[in-house]
């Protein structure tokens, strides 16, 4: 093994950077080792830590230094868990991982031992990513039933009375209505439908739609509770940011957890979900005009 006076600035620069990655993938591996009621989630991820541990001891040997993660990215990384589960986070640190291939080519040159046994690790950790079983993702199906649902519907229904009733207030007022009476309507649905093909988790099933559905509704809703009611130009085009944002958190969560294609998913749903916006919008103007109605 090769002494860190030996290394160049750039490879002892890219050894202090693993030997922080390793430190961090240990405290957040165990942390989601604590939170898992698994047995064999639990076991998986303790066996993750005690392998990151082994890799920054490694890389500690080289350094001679005591290198540490900041504070702030373990909070980031452990609220990031907790939101939004542990396989979600162990493949996104796997994909950063992958991203420092060039690196590890480099080290390889002159830590020959390092890269062999950092490779096999990585590969190890690889297989036991695999295996990891997380019961949110049994419910991707009806949580993306009942968030593009809500984004089409919901999307819609905003975009059409927006210019029809010119008041972020009636339109907040009639986003909450329409919202709620969905979100109950389409959990029930989903609960008849997963018990009509005799699922024993239908209840579970309905309840990730009806979460999924509801939380939509409160981020599509908001931007015309913030706004003053004259503004409801600027609240619908808040909404419609905040469209995209969610399809594009949505779809990077699913890309990531499992492993499915982001850009062909988030273009789908963004043209779905704008484009019955505009037809909404144009019928909501042609009823405001051909009604003769005027909530000035």
């Amino acid at each position: 093994m090769a002494d860190k006076k030996s290394l160049s600035p750039a490879l002892l620069a890219a050894v202090r950077k693993a030997q922080v990655d390793e430190e961090e993938g240990a405290i957040l591996y165990a942390f989601m080792a604590k939170r898992e009621k698994k047995a064999e989630n639990r076991r998986i991820l303790d066996q993750m830590a005690r392998d990151e541990k082994d890799h920054a001891a490694l890389w500690r040997s080289v350094t001679e230094e005591d290198l540490h993660p900041s504070g702030g990215r373990l909070l980031w990384g452990k609220l990031v868990t907790a939101v939004l589960g542990f396989t979600f986070m162990v493949k996104r640190m796997h994909k950063g991982e992958q991203l420092a291939q060039d690196a590890y080519e480099t080290m390889q040159q002159e830590l020959p031992a390092a890269a062999k046994v950092l490779s096999d690790e990585r590969r190890h950790e690889a297989e036991l990513a695999t295996m990891l079983d997380e019961e949110r993702l049994h419910y991707v199906g009806a949580m993306v039933l009942g968030l593009n649902d809500a984004l089409v519907e919901l999307t819609g229904a905003i975009a059409g009375v927006t210019f029809a009733l010119c008041n972020t207030r009636l339109v907040a007022l009639t986003g909450i209505i329409t919202g709620v009476s969905a979100t109950l309507s389409m959990a029930a649905s989903n609960y008849l439908a997963e018990r009509a093909d005799d699922n024993p988790n239908a209840l579970k099933s309905s309840a990730y739609t009806g979460i999924a559905y509801l939380v939509t509704v409160a981020l599509l809703v908001t931007p015309y509770l913030l706004f003053p009611t004259h503004m409801y130009t600027a609240a619908f085009a808040t909404m419609i940011a905040v469209v995209l944002l969610i399809i594009l958190f949505f779809n990077y969560y699913i890309a990531v957890a499992k492993d499915e294609p982001f850009l062909r998913r988030f273009g789908e749903m963004a043209v779905i979900s704008l484009s019955v916006a505009v037809i909404s919008f144009v019928i909501g103007i042609l009823a405001k005009n051909i009604l003769g109605i005027d909530a000035l």
